[in-house]
């Protein structure tokens, strides 16, 4: 195995699946999750770093640039979300080993539930936000980088819906589990309500985007 960093958003590709196969808690489908979201928004980047500068695409340009600036923050805070995701296992682990009978084991878990609720969540808001880019940049960008905004759609549906999954329980959302161990309860159901409202909004979205193209690719 290669020399490895410390940081799983630093790892090679090589050595970030072999991490993602270990036995160990960490990094897993909420690290895989973001992992696809930036990768994503780095398909929309070089889509975009194709259409620039170019007379053909000389009106979008300024449009053009904001949309970069954009994605390369996403995929900055989408790979910083693989490092939260993990670090915010040990305290819920922790506290789930806590004595029943312990006094504090209540507000300890609430505690690290809620914390643990949030990296997932902001890959389903870093993610969502990609998908309104990459249609719009389907709808104006080089016609010769299409297939890899679609790619860029795909991934980021992916994304948005691997961060509300559990391990667990496949058809559950990850959120919503975070959230069902919680004492306040409006708490849990405000999360849970982004939570829906990010995939009923985004993963429609992107799945009609990357079909058009698919069907424009064939024709």
């Amino acid at each position: 195995m290669e020399q490895e960093s410390s940081a799983f958003s630093e790892l090679s590709c090589r050595a970030f699946t072999e991490r993602l196969a270990a036995k160990q808690p960490v990094p897993g489908g909420g690290g895989a999750a973001a992992m696809a979201g930036a990768l994503a928004a780095a398909l929309g980047s070089m889509a975009g770093h194709y259409t620039e500068g170019k007379k053909k695409y000389a009106v979008y340009e300024t449009e053009l640039m904001e949309m970069l600036a954009q994605l390369e923050e996403i995929r900055t805070r989408l790979l910083d979300a693989i490092e939260a995701d993990a670090a915010a296992f040990a305290p819920l682990s922790r506290a789930y080993g806590i004595p029943k009978d312990d006094p504090g084991r209540d507000a300890a878990l609430q505690q690290a539930t809620e914390a643990a609720a949030l990296p997932p969540l902001t890959m389903m808001r870093e993610a969502g936000r990609i998908v309104p880019l990459l249609v719009r940049m389907a709808s104006f960008g080089n016609r010769m980088m299409v297939s890899d905004i679609g790619c860029g759609l795909i991934l980021a549906a992916a994304a948005l819906r691997c961060a509300a999954l559990n391990v667990l329980r496949c058809a559950a959302l990850n959120v919503l589990i975070n959230t069902a161990a919680m004492r306040d309860r409006e708490k849990a159901a405000e999360l849970e309500r982004e939570a829906d409202a990010l995939l009923q909004d985004c993963v429609p979205a992107a799945r009609e985007a990357a079909d058009r193209i698919q069907k424009e690719i064939r024709t």
